[in-house]
């Protein structure tokens, strides 16, 4: 049986032969086959976010949510973050602020186990309730998702370009300045594909966020997205905005050369880089160059992998997991 299983096997090497031909290097990393054997568990440094352990540095990127199917998404990836040791962003949870109608759509911390989640609402509404005194709705439907804290998402461009958008009044570092005064639990802040320039992000790592999520330029452009549901006209004059924006790239360069000035004053705890990392190698590239806690995040592969099954997330997920544990072992990125 052995003999016939490598006579196939080499069968199987000749037929694929042609077909196996290298196309190009990544060259973003040293190989190093010597200096290590193959990868066994533990070999991913775990860390902590919100107080509580990370296996990998991986984040599940928010999602939507009181959608149709949305609870069943939910659910299967609350499941992964259990059974792999990873942490999630809800989608937007503006709904909860005053219906419970789609509570059980979010109300997944009984499927996650003790790992990191976070609700989730643009910085349109903080605003709005921060105006109205109502910070208390706020660090309710935290409590009620028994949430670890809460992500606010900054996203002026779609909101400017979504037919039924919210006006944003002060700028949005005010705002969250002002709500850090009053939480008493986690905070993080993203945006949504556009990503942040310096300024921004500066302004946003002198604060003392639990992270700041990137969602830079890469990914699904929402900004796109709702200028396609415009008329013709003002699509025609409005769509060269939803190209605006910073690629992950550049902004992990920024975000290096803040933690490295000789004056640092970075005071958020992580950097979680997101949008247009489109695989495990994407991921430990940019997390290797930041000199400061960091992980990387996904949306729409986790979303696609969700939607279909429990067990094709599972199998997925599984894999982005061996695929660290490869590159944590035989990769070095390249300075």
């Amino acid at each position: 049986m052995e003999n016939n299983d490598l006579s196939s096997r080499k069968t199987d090497h000749i037929q694929l032969a042609f077909e196996a031909q290298s196309k190009g290097l990544d060259d973003r990393f040293y190989y190093e086959p010597m200096l290590h054997a193959h990868p066994v568990s533990g070999a991913i440094p775990p860390l902590q976010l919100a107080g509580k352990v990370l296996k990998a540095p991986l984040w599940i990127s928010s999602m939507t949510g009181g959608a149709q199917l949305a609870g069943n998404i939910n659910r299967n990836l609350a499941l992964a973050c259990k059974n792999f040791g990873l942490g999630m962003g809800l989608g937007s949870c503006r709904s909860l602020l005053e219906s419970n109608d789609y509570f059980h759509d979010f109300a997944v911390r009984k499927f996650m186990g003790d790992q990191p989640l976070f609700a989730n609402l643009g910085i349109a509404q903080v605003e709005e309730l921060l105006a109205l005194n109502q910070f208390e709705k706020i660090r309710d439907m935290v409590r009620r998702l028994e949430a670890d804290g809460l992500i606010i998402h900054v996203n002026p461009l779609q909101e400017w370009l979504q037919p039924e958008g919210d006006r944003i009044v002060n700028p949005p570092i005010h705002t969250i300045t002002q709500f850090l005064e009053m939480a008493d639990f986690p905070v993080m802040v993203k945006e949504v594909g556009q990503g942040f320039g310096p300024a921004s992000l500066q302004a946003l790592a002198q604060l003392p966020l639990e992270a700041i999520e990137f969602g830079a330029s890469g990914g699904t452009n929402f900004s796109m997205l709702e200028n396609l549901r415009r008329d013709d006209f003002f699509r025609e004059q409005f769509g060269p905005v939803a190209n605006i924006g910073h690629n992950a790239n550049e902004m992990v360069s920024w975000a290096a050369e803040l933690c490295t000035a000789p004056a640092n004053s970075v005071k958020t705890r992580a950097f979680i880089v997101s949008g247009g990392i489109k695989n495990f190698l994407d991921g430990y590239y940019h997390v290797q160059r930041l000199p400061w806690k960091s992980l990387y995040a996904q949306a729409s592969a986790f979303l696609k992998h969700a939607m279909r099954s429990e067990d094709e997330l599972m199998e997925f997920t599984e894999n982005q997991i061996r695929g660290l544990e490869l590159a944590y072992t035989f990769l070095t990125v390249k300075k």
